[in-house]
């Protein structure tokens, strides 16, 4: 069965080709690279078929990528205009810390915006971060922050910005009076 009726699988079949194509393969070149027939690389990129995991397996192998990296790839494009009624919100009521995901992660994208507001007295200590290297820029809009990244404190106050990447712990603390309310642009590495 054809993937005219998946755009996510014709999407997926255009970039197959687009990656043979820059690798400058043929399909015999791939085909004997990926251990799979030259037929079923021309149908699956001329959208003819729907691959397999086994069969994408082959090809990310080939291609030396992750799966996820292939898929997100050929992910839909992410929404132009996030209304900030739905701009996912989660609160940690114990710690007096909210986060606003103003422009959230999308496979597409390498950055994110959050906005957060810590209440008075709250200290919030992170060991490790997410991912090594996270490229951070905390724009302070409220309040005063003391902010702790990799042992070194920073004093921010208002209109202050602190560019920074990860590589080991953080904290962020409210010494009050009132909240503290800051811009993070997170990008990935």
């Amino acid at each position: 069965m054809g993937n005219e009726s998946d755009p996510l699988d014709a999407r997926l079949a255009g970039r197959l080709a687009e990656l043979r194509t820059e690798h400058g393969w043929s399909l015999e070149e791939l085909a004997q690279r990926a251990d799979v027939s030259r037929s079923t690389l021309s149908r699956l990129e001329r959208g003819e078929i729907s691959p397999t995991a086994a069969l994408l397996g082959k090809l990310c192998a080939a291609y030396g990528r992750p799966m996820s990296r292939l898929l997100a790839e050929v992910e839909p494009a992410p929404p132009q205009l996030l209304p900030a009624s739905r701009q996912p919100v989660w609160r940690d009521h114990e710690t007096g810390f909210t986060r606003r995901s103003v422009s959230p992660p999308h496979p597409g994208l390498r950055g994110e915006v959050v906005e957060s507001v810590l209440s008075p007295g709250a200290d919030i200590a992170y060991e490790e971060p997410p991912v090594a290297g996270l490229e951070h820029h905390l724009w302070m809009l409220d309040g005063s922050l003391q902010l702790t990244v990799d042992g070194v404190t920073h004093a921010l106050v208002p209109g202050d910005c602190l560019r920074y990447r990860l590589w080991g712990p953080s904290r962020f603390v409210n010494p009050g009076p009132g909240d503290v309310r800051y811009v993070l642009l997170i990008v990935l590495p």
